[in-house]
């Protein structure tokens, strides 16, 4: 009997969650700066406050329009729960915020590691020729292979060396199904290996380069 090898674990990271928000009224943005005086504010050079918390350890932009922009979250839970944290210390200031704010995600950036390589070459000849342009492979302008989805829509880049950076999301499932369907297709066309040949490896140490060879 032959047992079947076991494919590592995905691991998977969210990096940054973009968020949009808005108060639906304008906000004085000089009195949050002088009762906030280490936000940053120079209007001068940029429109908008940044108003940084520690934690969740996130950077949010606050307009004279209302509308806010939060990054830096390291998940969806996070970055809800820093626009909520900021509104809340603004009213307790005495700024006038009337509501609540309405939210919606924008974009989540994750990285994630499929624990193998990957034959970029093999899989734009067998793949992306074959899926309407789907996937971009130029190695002379970038190492990556960019490979964008409909189910979930959402764009990544893949590496030789099996790491992938997922963007275009808008939930963190969307993530981790973008992330396995893209590894079910580097498998499916046979460029993902989760061996490494002894010789390659060596070589790999001696010159610095990856070698990637196909699994048949």
């Amino acid at each position: 009997m032959v047992r079947k090898k076991k494919v590592p674990e995905r691991t998977i990271k969210i990096e940054n969650v973009v968020a949009s928000a808005s108060l639906e009224h304008e906000v004085d943005i000089k009195a949050i700066a002088k009762v906030f005086p280490l936000a940053e504010y120079r209007p001068e050079v940029f429109p908008g406050l940044v108003f940084r918390l520690k934690k969740p350890k996130t950077a949010t932009l606050i307009f004279e329009s209302g509308k806010m922009v939060c990054t830096g979250g390291k998940s969806e839970r996070d970055t809800l729960r820093a626009i909520n944290r900021v509104v809340r210390m603004l009213k307790e200031k005495g700024i006038i915020i009337r509501g609540r704010p309405k939210i919606e995600i924008q974009n989540i950036v994750a990285s994630a590691n499929l624990h193998g390589l990957v034959d970029l070459v093999g899989f734009y000849e067998k793949g992306g020729k074959q899926r309407g342009g789907r996937v971009m492979y130029e190695p002379e302008q970038f190492p990556g292979l960019i490979y964008r989805i409909e189910n979930p829509r959402s764009v990544l880049l893949v590496f030789s060396s099996g790491k992938l950076v997922c963007t275009g999301t808008k939930r963190e499932t969307d993530v981790y199904n973008a992330v396995e369907n893209t590894a079910q297709k580097l498998e499916e066309s046979g460029a993902m290996t989760y061996e490494r040949p002894e010789e390659a490896f060596i070589k790999e140490l001696v010159t610095g380069k990856t070698e990637v060879k196909r699994r048949r």
